[in-house]
């Protein structure tokens, strides 16, 4: 399941007055769950056992098979994950110094549905391994990217320069532009 949740992208979602970022994995045989609020990483991973015996303590009058049980967890979690939470479903956390519970209500064949995520402090590989190193990896991309587009900007400034020199005028004055100045660039964009 951990490698599954490599491939899921991050979200921003919202449980009251907290914003957190959450990724989520289900199979038929369990879940795992990644939630961070940027101070604190925090981890759930429950197995069809577990899972099994989750929803016989929150829901007495619910007997469904636990794939189901997984099914519809995970059509619960989706649409919340793209920004778009069913109108019947509640979401709530509760932070504590032992972790994050994550509380969800909703129905499931016309009965009242409940769940907990049960999340503990991921371990320092597991947020390495899903935050930090993509969060590096994608710095350096953008900085090659950029390192890119100054090149050929001012490679464009080189030819139109070229084309000044051999005679050439603008058509439309409006399309005018100053030479690229990588270093007032820089600092602009730094000072915003």
């Amino acid at each position: 399941l951990e490698s599954s949740l490599l491939t899921q992208p991050w979200a921003s979602v919202r449980f009251g007055e907290s914003t957190f970022l959450a990724k989520v994995c289900f199979r038929d045989t369990g879940y795992i769950l990644l939630i961070s609020d940027l101070s604190s990483v925090w981890y759930e991973s429950a197995d069809a056992e577990a899972v099994g015996q989750r929803s016989k303590e929150l829901n007495k009058r619910l007997t469904v098979h636990v794939s189901s049980f997984l099914n519809h967890l995970r059509n619960l979690m989706c649409p919340l994950l793209a920004g778009q939470p069913g109108a019947t479903t509640a979401f709530s956390c509760h932070r504590s110094a032992s972790g994050l519970r994550l509380h969800v209500k909703s129905e499931l064949s016309g009965l009242p549905f409940c769940w907990e995520f049960h999340c503990c402090p991921a371990p320092l590989e597991m947020v390495f391994r899903h935050l930090v190193r993509p969060l590096i990896r994608m710095n350096l991309v953008l900085q090659c990217q950029v390192q890119e587009l100054i090149f050929l900007l001012l490679q464009k400034d080189a030819e139109i320069e070229d084309y000044r020199e051999s005679g050439a005028t603008l058509s439309r004055d409006r399309l005018r532009t100053e030479p690229f100045q990588e270093e007032t660039f820089q600092q602009n964009f730094m000072a915003k």
